[in-house]
Parts: structure tokens; sequence; C-alpha cells
């Protein structure tokens, strides 16, 4: 995995870290420290992957959420926090409606409008995004309302049976706004066409990315909005 992403930013690539790592205070420190950072050891420090994001979960609350945060923004790096998850399991404890009749990732996400505040960069978007499948395209907008300024990272295009025509909210603050991640169908590419792997790789990759752009026309970036 290192020797990947080091081959990655040699391109000039971003990197993220989908760990989705998530303990008490301590343990976390250490799991940012290797991801995004840089361990202490008593012979000096020992650097760490480099990745520039890393995906987190949340369910332990901020106090877990907060090392991370805080090394990430330390080296310049970003965090995820997962949401809604594209899995099919994911409305088992994601979609259940808490006391006040909201859903179980919409406390998640005015968590993340709130650990994100600080980190707010001149484009108008926050250094702490969040994991929003695109498997359910009805939760898209709302989430998008609740955290007007994070990126949103979309796994469960292809395979998983998410449509890329589907994700318009999530590009509300333009292009920048959200990554749409798909592994399967790029990499599997050539298993359909029976071309050479690397070329239908790159062509699917183009593809997608041509009808990403297609839908994420640059938009004026929404009007801050006070989480709840």
């Amino acid at each position: 995995m290192a020797e990947v992403a080091a081959l990655a930013r040699e391109r000039g690539l971003l990197v993220i870290a989908d760990a989705k790592r998530g303990d008490i205070d301590v343990t976390a420190t250490a799991y940012a420290q290797a991801f995004l950072g840089e361990t202490p050891t008593v012979y000096g420090p020992v650097e760490g992957l480099g990745a520039d994001a890393l995906t987190a979960n949340p369910l332990l609350g901020r106090d877990s959420l907060e090392p991370l945060i805080t090394i990430a923004r330390d080296h310049g790096r970003g965090i995820f926090l997962l949401v809604r998850t594209s899995n099919p399991g994911a409305a088992d404890l994601q979609e259940l409606p808490l006391a006040d009749g909201a859903a179980f990732s919409e406390h998640i996400a005015e968590i993340v409008a709130r650990v994100g505040a600080a980190g707010i960069g001149s484009s108008g978007l926050s250094d702490v995004g969040a994991v929003v499948g695109a498997t359910a395209p009805g939760r898209i907008a709302t989430l998008r309302e609740l955290m007007p300024r994070a990126v949103f990272l979309i796994p469960g295009v292809g395979q998983q049976g998410g449509r890329i025509e589907d994700l318009v909210e999530a590009f509300a603050p333009g292009r920048a706004g959200a990554l749409v991640a798909v592994s399967r169908g790029i990499v599997a590419a050539h298993e359909r066409t029976g071309g050479d792997p690397a070329r239908e790789a790159r062509a699917q990759a183009a593809q997608l990315r041509e009808a990403i752009w297609s839908l994420s026309a640059e938009k004026p970036l929404a009007a801050p909005q006070n989480p709840r």
C-alpha cells in the first residue's frame, strides 16, 4: 500500500486511505499518525503512509474524531466521516429514526458540519467531508442541506447499483463538492470488453469522468447554514 501511495504521489494524484478507522482518542491518535502524519518513537519519528485523506467511523462520538481532525489539519490533510454508506445493510442503523424524528445519519451529518466548520478554506469547502453512498439517492439532498460545506465521497456507482445521474444534488457546491469513487467498474472494465486491461480501465475512467462533469456544472456555493 505504501508503494502504491508513493507511486500515486509521484504522478500528482491524491491518495485517500479508505481505512474507516474509529476508536478511543489514544488509538485514534495512533491511526492518524500512521495514515496522515508520523509516529514519534524513542528512536525518532516514523513516517506514516502520507495519505491526503482518511475515512473514519464516527460511531464513538466527537472525542474519537478530534485527534484525527487535529493531526489531519496539522499536516494539511482531510477526513471523510461515514454518514450514509452504500452497503445494503446501511439502513439497519443509519436510517433509524431517533427521538426527534430525524434519521441517525442526519445526526452524524450535523456532527460533520460542526467539526468541519473550523476547517473551511478559501474554496468554501471544509477539510472534513462525508461518505455518502450513491445507492441511497433519495437521501443525498437532505444530507447536502445539512452539510453544505462538506466534500462528499460517493461510493456505490456501478457494481453496487448506484447511478451517476442520481447524484446532481451532491454537486450543489460545484464540481469540487463531491468525489465519485468507482473501483470494480474501472478495474474490471476489460472483462466486459475483452480489451487490454490498462487501456480499458483508462477509457472507462474517462467515460465516467465525462458523465460526472456533465451533471456537475459549476454552481454558486450555497449560503452558509447553521447546523442544528
